[in-house]
């Protein structure tokens, strides 16, 4: 790791104490591979103990980036097609409803579908536009796809990324599904300065991860070096399908002009990007829990940031500058679209 970037971690730990951030975990890449870890603060504000590389964190939706990856895997391996009808995989929910048949793979990848974000069990489901329209950010539409995965597979989820993912990149501390036996070194998530309890939920493509920052690592230098992935594959899942409203992740009620597009921020198969400088990213967002990873296969450099507070996205800026120093137009969209 460069001294610009040394200096860059080193001064993280006054920033995280002025923001009421309990505990950091980070993995610098640089030349594809894991460069530094750090491990600040605490996982647990009422045990005061510490963070350390082995502690298992929240990654929210850091999650579906690398559901995306087995996804392309299953592409590759021609089970599944990015650009054919889902609707054959699995029964409808919305029966009659030609835009909820019409949803492929790249819709859901780009977040394109046409479905909401989020949505209560007692809310009914709709379509809130034409798949391929425009960009609306939608866990939803990660929940149909895992779906649809299980339906190739055969098999839950877990199962899928243990076989495509974890097991493959050595990734022994991470799991879609809550394990007891994280629970010894786990970073409990905080509100302001409350500890929060983690809530139980099965299996999600969506947001349902729990890693390390080391195993999320060898995940990074897998997308830099393109494993595991046909070359035009690995191109596509990184390169811009579509670009995102300005200050808006979600829009599901009308079209946004040209005028109304950032002109360097879109979405890939899976992947926030930033076309003109090369980079992708991804944030995530849960109770109690912010993560944000960013990186460059010109580059051959990433970053992923963990942390155990609804305040970790404030040092965005200060973990992607360990990697790829500069302004990044990407920082600047979720400052204004992703709340705290």
């Amino acid at each position: 790791m460069n001294s610009d970037a040394s200096t860059t971690l080193a001064g993280l730990r006054p920033l995280m104490e002025a923001a009421g951030i309990p505990g950091v975990s980070m993995a610098v890449l640089s030349h594809g591979k894991v460069d530094a870890l750090a491990a600040l603060g605490v996982r647990d504000t009422l045990s005061n103990e510490p963070v350390n590389t082995q502690t298992v964190f929240q990654a929210a939706s850091l999650t579906k980036p690398m559901v995306a990856y087995a996804a392309l895997q299953l592409v590759d391996a021609g089970a599944l097609a990015l650009d054919e009808s889902l609707a054959h995989f699995v029964p409808t929910v919305l029966p009659g409803d030609a835009a909820f048949a019409a949803i492929t793979a790249r819709h859901l990848l780009t977040h394109t579908c046409g479905l909401p974000n989020l949505r209560s069990k007692n809310q009914p489901l709709q379509m809130h536009f034409q798949p391929g329209a425009w960009f609306s950010y939608s866990s939803v539409g990660f929940g149909y796809l895992q779906t649809v995965m299980g339906a190739i597979t055969g098999e839950p989820l877990e199962a899928t990324m243990q076989r495509l993912v974890f097991e493959p990149l050595g990734m022994q501390s991470s799991s879609l599904e809550q394990q007891a036996r994280f629970q010894g070194n786990f970073a409990m998530p905080h509100e302001g300065e409350t500890r929060v309890d983690v809530p139980s939920y099965m299996a999600s493509a969506s947001f349902s991860l729990q890693t390390t920052a080391a195993d999320y690592g060898a995940f990074l230098g897998a997308v830099l070096r393109g494993e595991r992935l046909k070359e035009a594959t690995h191109r596509a899942w990184l390169a811009c399908h579509v670009h995102v409203p300005k200050e808006d992740a979600e829009r599901l009620h009308s079209p946004p002009t040209a005028a109304e597009l950032e002109s360097d921020v879109g979405w890939g198969l899976g992947w926030g990007l930033e076309p003109n400088h090369g980079t992708f990213f991804k944030w995530g967002k849960m109770d109690g829990t912010r993560a944000f990873t960013m990186g460059s296969v010109a580059e051959q450099s990433a970053v992923v940031l963990f942390t155990n507070s609804n305040k970790g996205l404030r040092l965005m800026r200060e973990a992607a500058a360990c990697a790829l120093p500069g302004a990044h137009p990407a920082i600047r969209w979720l400052d204004a679209c992703v709340s705290e």
